[in-house]
C-alpha cells in the first residue's frame, strides 16, 4: 500500500471533482442495492457523503491514482500500515 493522501473535496475546480465522482460512480461493480439509479442520482448521493464527511477524495502517490473511499475504511488502512510489524524470531 502507498502513501495516501486525503484530498479536501472543497479545493478541486468543480469540473476536477464531477470527473473523480463520475469516475467513482460509473465503475464496474459499484453497488447500490436493489434499484437503479441515474447518474445524477449517485452524483448527488457521493457529493452529499464528501459534504458530510463519510467519504474521502485519496490521493495514492504509489500508484499516482485518486479515489474515494469511506472515511472509516481510509483509517482502518492507516491503522493497519502504522502498527509495528512483528520481527521473525531467529
Amino acid at each position: 500500500m502507498g502513501t495516501q493522501v486525503v484530498i479536501p473535496h472543497t479545493s478541486l475546480s468543480a469540473e476536477a471533482l464531477r470527473g473523480v465522482i463520475e469516475e467513482f460512480v460509473t465503475r464496474e461493480g459499484t453497488d447500490y442495492g436493489e434499484h437503479e439509479h441515474s447518474l445524477e442520482q449517485k452524483h448527488a448521493r457521493v457529493t452529499r457523503q464528501l459534504e458530510a464527511g463519510e467519504v474521502v477524495i485519496v490521493f495514492d502517490a504509489e500508484t499516482e491514482s485518486v479515489g474515494l473511499m469511506r472515511r472509516e475504511q481510509l483509517k482502518g488502512l492507516l491503522r493497519e500500515r502504522d502498527e509495528p510489524r512483528e520481527r521473525p524470531k531467529r
